[in-house]
């Protein structure tokens, strides 16, 4: 195993709303493939072929470090010194870093699943606003932001992402701890260190997107289909789809308000996310959403998450039966009670 520096799993998630960077992959976007005339394999009735396993693995911040401005891609120079920070992390990786704080430290840089470089490295995802940050949040709007080492106020059950309020029973974590919701998959997908991987099949009536984080599967009718009751919400939503052009469009309401709209804030009670799926070269999908939730933000939120084609399956992440984890923190948290070791 290839150790590199110690990686903290709520810096992770912190990674997709500030501005902080990790060794994973740099991505471009479709503007790689600009004034090139690409023509997409076909399914037998006419559409693209988004099938098969997709990566969306980057370290593009989610927000834009406000030193770039409305600048959406990096310099020529700036690409260089990229390059240059990464070979340097690269050749010190050969040295273990210590435990901290007599802990057992994080994911070291052996799971890291990278994509290589491009030339052309976004400087965020987020494209709308202008500014490439998220718009202002409405008055009133909670906030909660669960960290791996932090527990923050709340009661049960918790209905975070990553993190949680306590130790004292699987209900005082977080939802991705036990395995209800990934903390990458969404939707909408949001890169992360590892198992940034997503399954596209779809024929004339259907597209399925399942993500490897929890293995959660999206069946979407496509063409006239009666929406959902909104009585009925459910934690990934109700997606509805149609082809435009040669986008796959999935639009999904119904989310059940248990989760929160976008990164920390508010709620996804009433979030309608609009996913666009386009093939722009034999390797690359152009995966664009868009958030739209008036009960949380003040204006939408569009994003750009080139996604890049795996030579490769797509295995079951058996979250629940392997949840180890879950099990070795309630451990851990009765031994340090008891005073004891084990």
């Amino acid at each position: 195993m290839k150790l590199l520096r110690e990686k903290d799993y709520s810096g992770l998630m912190k990674m997709t709303i500030t501005a902080a960077g990790m060794a994973v992959a740099l991505l471009g976007s479709s503007a790689a493939f600009a004034g090139q005339e690409y023509e997409p394999p076909r399914t037998a009735s006419g559409h693209p072929d988004l099938q098969g396993v997709w990566k969306f693995s980057s370290n593009v911040p989610m927000q834009r470090p406000e030193r770039f401005g409305d600048r959406e891609f990096m310099t020529a120079e700036e690409v260089a010194q990229m390059r240059a920070r990464l070979a340097a992390a690269d050749a010190a990786s050969d040295q273990a870093v210590p435990q901290r704080d007599g802990g057992p430290g994080g994911y070291n840089d052996f799971w890291v699943e990278s994509a290589g470089l491009t030339d052309q490295i976004r400087t965020s995802h987020i494209v709308y606003p202008a500014t490439g940050r998220l718009p202002a949040t409405l008055d009133g709007v909670p906030t909660i932001a669960g960290g791996l080492g932090d527990d923050v106020p709340g009661a049960r059950p918790v209905r975070f992402v990553v993190g949680g309020i306590a130790k004292n029973g699987p209900e005082d974590r977080g939802l991705s701890e036990r395995c209800i919701v990934g903390f990458n998959s969404g939707p909408p997908f949001v890169p992360s260190l590892y198992n940034d991987n997503v399954q596209i099949v779809h024929n004339d009536d259907h597209a399925v997107i399942m993500t490897e984080m929890i293995h959660d599967t999206r069946v979407v009718s496509l063409g006239e289909r009666p929406a959902l009751s909104e009585a009925i919400e459910l934690w990934s939503g109700a997606p509805r789809g149609y082809w435009d052009g040669d986008t796959l469009v999935v639009q999904t309401r119904n989310f059940n308000g248990l989760t929160q709209s976008f990164g920390p804030f508010g709620t996804s009670k009433e979030k309608v996310l609009t996913e666009r799926f386009s093939r722009v070269g034999p390797h690359t999908v152009n995966y664009e959403w868009t958030i739209e939730d008036p009960a949380t933000f003040a204006d939408k939120i569009t994003a750009i998450v080139p996604m890049t084609k795996v030579d490769g399956e797509l295995y079951e992440y058996a979250c629940h039966e392997g949840n180890y984890g879950m099990e070795n923190i309630l451990r851990g948290a009765r031994s340090e009670e008891a005073g004891t070791e084990q």
